[in-house]
């Protein structure tokens, strides 16, 4: 299935020039490294989602026509259920299987699908509201607790699931659906008069209307979301207002600060990233589509800020993000504990969501260097290499506690690493009518269309555990375009010829990406070389953590050590400045995968025999050491991990 690139009329007057990310459909995962991962999540992980759904209960919440039944998550000391939320599992999920029946039908998926969609039909009230904890449950108290019961951050999920499914199918049943809905939210919210000034404090909603609007191109859906992004932060505070109509003291909220959902202050007026992760990037996507869609240079600049502040001084090596497990999200800059790491898969998730975004607005390599980092590890370690297993949070340090589950009490990130690699296509390339960028690479094939041209691109290569990559051109009619390929932040050293004649990369790159501008024709042949050295990496001073500690990275992927290749925990080695350290191809390690392998010291615990206090200090003796990739880890047997190792 080929991808219309082409440039709207509108962008030419426009500040920001949006590229266009291809249809996720027209690439193709023929080989290498995400033919697997996609193969799983296809197979394994979207049936098994499904099945999960119906064994904890989920899919009962839907029976609008009966009473009731116990609730499948209790209500805790908050006053809150898991289940207030629900509906937002379902939407992902559609969402992710969706993606996958646009290029692999499946009727028995289809089904599924329309079951669902069947009974929030069903189940939606006159008025187009559709939540289904209150609408059974509570249907005089809807919409008066935006604070803590997220109605409309289920109802975004719920949005973006039939945008998706809209799109492979064709059906419009439940994007009809989702539309009265966002009428009724409309009718509902909003600064004129008789309409309540309230935003939910899960932004969600807001990014999922942006892409409401690109399907339907009716302005009052991105106005709705516009109104969401400015109104968010503004004095006095709406919560505070619902508080006291509840009949509630707002200064006992139990997180004392509106920081929480990122509602402390106008969204401009922020430089500093705060609150729970996973809401905070939620928003700036939004922002960052709002940006484009508004032409609105105050929310880029918004986004720069913030983004700045995350990755110069919030993000872990690996790409997770939220140290803290209290509120879900950060505390002060340079936190970022390795054991009690939070680091939400659906954070992770998020911020690559945001990055590419900002890649498109913005043709930066710091955007897609952060989507690439996320990709190969912090979201990739939240779901296990058989496709039906997770993590929640991702530790970059363990003692054997933590360990995958096939569900959780709150199972937010298994749809959410689904849907990201399920979509993952779009993530490749991206176009207008005179470029084309390409931000990732990995074994694929893609069909598009830039300008009048159509393009068959061809990428071998195996990549992330080698640096070359081959590109082949096959192109209906000469065109001329020019390509823009990312040359990865961790890359020291590249190399570009097209047709075996070297081009000159040094004085065509800008914010890390080579520009080359000429004549296609059919058959050209561009050729990539990354050198991809074993490096480490060192954090700065002021994450104290990590002092007198090392990381080890190769091209992309970040590595760990492992007791179950150690034998002995990792918290008793000791890496030296001196030590050679080498790659590896292992093609028989869970599906095949580059290991690191050197030698290191270890601490001789021998001579202690239950003293926990001497002297003189442990021995160290030379031993063997593998690493492996992070996203790789508690694949086996429970043991210690340690992504940062101690150098001596």
């Amino acid at each position: 299935m080929s991808s219309s690139l082409k440039q709207t009329a509108s962008q030419s007057e426009r500040r920001f020039k949006r590229l266009v990310p291809v249809d996720h459909s027209s690439v193709s995962f023929d080989g290498g490294f995400w033919k697997s991962w996609s193969d799983t999540v296809r197979n394994v992980t979207i049936p098994t989602q499904h099945k999960r759904l119906e064994e904890e209960g989920f899919l009962e919440v839907l029976d609008f026509d009966k009473p009731a039944g116990p609730l499948a998550r209790p209500i805790q000391p908050s006053g809150l259920s898991m289940q207030h939320f629900f509906d937002s599992d379902f939407g992902k999920w559609i969402e992710a299987a969706s993606y996958t029946l646009k290029k692999h039908p499946n009727p028995d998926v289809e089904a599924k699908i329309d079951a669902i969609v069947d009974k929030l039909e069903q189940g939606q009230m006159a008025d187009g509201y559709l939540n289904s904890w209150f609408i059974r449950r509570e249907p005089e108290n809807r919409w008066t607790n935006l604070r803590d019961l997220h109605e409309m951050y289920s109802m975004g999920h719920l949005l973006e699931g039939a945008v998706a499914y809209f799109e492979a199918t064709g059906k419009r049943k439940f994007l009809d659906v989702m539309i009265r809905a966002v009428d009724h939210i409309a009718d509902t919210f909003g600064t004129e008069p008789g309409k309540l000034r309230g935003y939910d404090a899960h932004e969600e909603i807001e990014l999922a209307l942006v892409k409401l609007y690109r399907v339907t191109k009716d302005p009052r859906h991105l106005k709705l979301a516009t109104y969401f992004v400015d109104e968010r932060g503004q004095m006095p505070s709406y919560y505070d207002e619902e508080a006291r109509k509840r009949g509630d003291d707002p200064a006992k909220y139990v997180y004392q600060t509106y920081a929480y959902s990122q509602a402390h202050m106008p969204v401009r007026e922020q430089t500093q990233v705060v609150g729970h992760a996973v809401r905070a990037m939620y928003l700036f996507s939004a922002m960052a589509d709002l940006a484009y869609e508004n032409d609105d240079q105050s929310l880029k600049d918004a986004c720069d800020r913030l983004f700045d502040n995350l990755t110069g001084r919030q993000l872990y090596v690996t790409g997770g993000l939220g140290p803290s497990a209290s509120n879900e999200g950060f505390t002060r800059e340079y936190d970022l504990p390795n054991e009690t790491a939070y680091a939400e898969t659906c954070a992770a998730v998020a911020l690559g969501f945001w990055s590419h975004r900002m890649a498109q607005i913005d043709l930066d390599s710091k955007f897609t260097d952060a989507l690439e980092t996320v990709l190969f590890n912090g979201a990739l370690s939240g779901i296990s290499r058989d496709g039906e297993h997770y993590f929640y949070e991702n530790a970059l340090e363990s003692h054997g506690q933590h360990r995958r589950w096939k569900w959780h009490y709150c199972p937010c990130c298994p749809t959410n690493i689904a849907r990201f690699i399920t979509s993952l296509g779009q993530y490749f390339y991206s176009a207008n009518e005179g470029t084309l960028a390409v931000h990732l690479y990995g074994e694929n094939s893609s069909e598009l269309t830039i300008g009048d041209s159509f393009l068959r691109l061809r990428q071998q290569t195996a990549y992330p555990w080698d640096g070359d990559i081959k590109l082949s051109f096959c192109l209906s009619a000469t065109s001329t375009f020019t390509l823009k390929l990312r040359i990865p932040g961790w890359c020291h050293s590249s190399k570009v010829s097209i047709n075996g004649e070297s081009v000159d990369i040094t004085s065509s790159t800008e914010k890390g990406y080579v520009s080359i501008s000429r004549s296609w024709k059919d058959g050209d042949e561009l050729r990539l070389s990354f050198d991809m050295p074993v490096e480490r990496l060192y954090a700065n001073p002021a994450v104290g953590e990590d002092a007198g500690r090392v990381a080890l990275r190769r091209g992309p992927v970040v590595y760990c050590v492992e007791q179950a290749d150690l034998g002995s925990e990792p918290q008793q080695l000791r890496i030296t400045p001196q030590a050679s350290i080498t790659s590896r191809f292992d093609a028989d390690f869970l599906g095949g995968a580059t290991v690191l392998e050197g030698d290191a010291l270890e601490a001789d615990t021998s001579s202690w025999k239950g003293t926990l206090y001497r002297t003189v200090p442990a021995e160290l003796k030379t031993r063997s050491f593998k690493a492996i990739p992070y996203h790789l880890w508690a694949n086996r047997d429970e043991g210690a991990m340690q992504v940062w190792l101690a150098e001596k």
